[in-house]
């Protein structure tokens, strides 16, 4: 059955045929604006310079437009560069295929099942190249696209016009199209509004767009801390009510979220508003409990991420491990209270097991993998070491592999006053010691190194050797 299209919704086939559904969505959603043309901004009247766009990105860009083909950078890097920053990724959209693009790279390869995608490499950089998308709920017959029981898309792979491509984005700010043939922004839906505002809007019903997407409700949160952006009440009102919506999402792409979420240096912001929509209870279950009975394990939290934080904007290295031990470290200690209570067992052994035991609850969330959740659990069973000062094991503890990270979470523990202060400055002081200031440290003065008893000799059997 069609569907009648009003002029100015027919505006929309201009550069190919919209689906029945897509029509329909259009209609019944306020939030799309009925003047279907996009606003072109010429390139005098906006600040995005190719000085801004990685020579990479350029260089696809221009050989899909010497190929025939329309090619528009979208997304976060003209958002960014909007803002006046400084963007790292540049996607690209294009009416090309993904096939297509392939045979115009030969550094390229397509990726995906639920989205096909190219990724155009240049050694580490990869350019991401996504083909425009039609709407279509898929009652077609032979359509690419699959959803699940709650709504979530599964697999969307129809292919369509710069038209139909711009209600698939998600957020108004991120649905503006850099065009490469003159150098103009195309806006169909006002981000370029939203972004003078400083508003995180979802394009079309946020109660559909949401279902299509839970990730969508971390992205609104990440966008926020990140941006210095407000979210939309109608966002918000929409959040409320689908953070069950989290647990559908395959827990690998949640570890996913998780690094974009804490590693892009506005971790402490970006916790706090998460808790405030009731979404980290759907990442780190246990944790969240433990945080509303804790007071002290939430300042915890919050210092590790301020410090994490203050180590990407100094441009220092971190590493997943640390911050999955922090929100992990109170249900682990009661885990290894526990423990003891039923078991002889060892401080450093009861919360290796306990660990082990809560990373594996963990992992039903969100997909940790074993290179980090082995040094994690290392870094935690570490903890009742630097208890000790004495002693040539408590000397030994200096020359672990993991001694730096698991001395950096005893720092933080100490700041928040759950270790020893006199300790942390012990074990700080002894770290710029030579080996004749250690030894009066450890005390060790006198103390004869330990030697390995010898074995002795295996006397033969004399009778052994008679035939």
């Amino acid at each position: 059955m069609s569907v009648f299209l009003p002029p100015d919704v027919r505006g929309l086939l201009l550069y190919g045929r919209i689906f029945n559904a897509q029509a329909e969505f259009l209609l019944k959603n306020k939030r799309v604006p009925k003047k279907a043309e996009p606003t072109i901004i010429p390139r005098p009247d906006h600040t995005v310079s190719r000085d801004e766009i990685s020579k990479n990105a350029l260089k696809v860009l221009y050989r899909l437009r010497k190929s025939g083909f329309q090619a528009f950078l979208v997304g976060g890097g003209v958002r960014d560069v909007l803002l006046g920053l400084h963007p790292k990724d540049f996607d690209i959209a294009t009416d090309a295929h993904p096939e297509e693009v392939r045979s115009l790279f030969a550094n390229g390869r397509l990726i995906g099942r639920r989205f096909r995608l190219a990724h155009v490499r240049f050694g580490r950089d990869v350019i991401e190249v996504a083909t425009f998308r039609a709407a279509t709920d898929g009652s077609e017959k032979d359509v690419d696209v699959s959803h699940d029981h709650e709504g979530r898309i599964l697999r969307d792979n129809v292919y369509g016009s710069i038209d139909e491509d711009v209600w698939r984005r998600d957020f108004t700010c991120n649905a503006l199209y850099y065009n490469i043939a003159d150098f103009s922004i195309w806006d169909y839906v006002g981000g370029l509004e939203d972004i003078k505002r400083r508003r995180l809007v979802l394009i079309g019903d946020p109660d559909k767009r949401l279902r299509e997407d839970p990730v969508r409700m971390l992205r609104a949160v990440r966008f926020a801390a990140k941006l210095d952006f407000t979210i939309d009440k109608s966002v918000e009102d929409s959040m409320h009510g689908h953070q069950d919506l989290l647990k559908n999402v395959p827990a690998a792409r949640l570890f996913d979220e998780f690094l974009k979420l804490f590693q892009a240096g506005f971790a402490h912001e970006t916790f706090t508003l998460l808790r405030n929509y009731g979404l980290f209870g759907q990442l780190f279950v246990q944790s969240d409990k433990a945080l509303e009975q804790n007071e002290k394990f939430l300042e915890f939290v919050q210092a590790a991420l301020v410090n994490t934080d203050r180590r990407v904007a100094a441009g220092k290295s971190i590493t997943p491990m640390f911050l999955i031990g922090v929100f992990l470290w109170e249900p682990v200690r009661r885990r290894a209270e526990e423990l003891r209570s039923s078991e002889k067992m060892s401080v450093a052994q009861s919360l290796n097991i306990a660990a082990y035991e809560i990373a594996g609850m963990q992992q039903s969330r969100i997909s940790i993998p074993k290179r980090f959740t082995a040094p994690m659990r290392e870094m935690l069973a570490m903890q009742p070491r630097f208890d000790v000062r004495t002693g040539r094991r408590a000397l030994k503890l200096l020359e672990h592999k993991r001694f730096r990270a698991a001395y950096d979470f005893m720092m933080l523990r100490a700041e928040c006053g759950d270790f020893d202060r006199d300790a942390a400055t012990f074990w700080t002081d002894v770290q710029k010691q030579d080996d004749v200031q250690r030894a009066t440290s450890f005390a060790l003065d006198g103390k004869p190194a330990s030697r390995r008893r010898k074995r002795p000799r295996r006397r033969r059997n004399p009778a052994a050797g008679k035939s």
